[in-house]
């Protein structure tokens, strides 16, 4: 079931929402600064690509200062317009009973996009 929604949400806007981020992963990259945050859009970027069978966990070493002080930057810097594109993207497609599940995605997204440091992207299960 997760390889035929995979599918669909590749063709419904998947593979738009992947390529942008990975767009932005490699401008955020050019600068020794913005290596960090290219990385954290990467992981953006494959959960964009398939994100049904998978979740966001919090890592042990989450609550680190310095993964604090990046979220903060993170936030601060564009991260909070990221994850309330996909909020709004949630809510709407929430509205329809067929549109519930590529919604939770988004909200899945939008969690992950507030906060990236300190998060990791595992299949169900693990």
């Amino acid at each position: 079931m997760n390889i035929l929604l995979n599918l669909l949400w590749l063709l419904l806007g998947g593979i738009i929402t992947f390529v942008e981020y990975v767009v932005a992963s490699l401008v955020m990259m050019i600068t020794i600064i913005g290596i960090p945050f290219g990385v954290q859009t990467f992981k953006m970027a494959f959960l964009a690509l398939m994100p049904f069978g998978k979740e966001v966990k919090t890592t042990p070493q989450s609550g680190g200062c310095l993964n604090t002080i990046m979220n903060l930057i993170w936030i601060l810097v564009g991260g909070i317009w990221i994850s309330l594109s996909h909020l709004v993207f949630g809510v709407v497609l929430c509205i329809t009973i067929i549109g519930i599940p590529f919604g939770r995605q988004h909200f899945k997204l939008a969690g992950l996009a507030l906060t990236p440091f300190g998060k990791q992207v595992v299949e169900k299960g693990c």
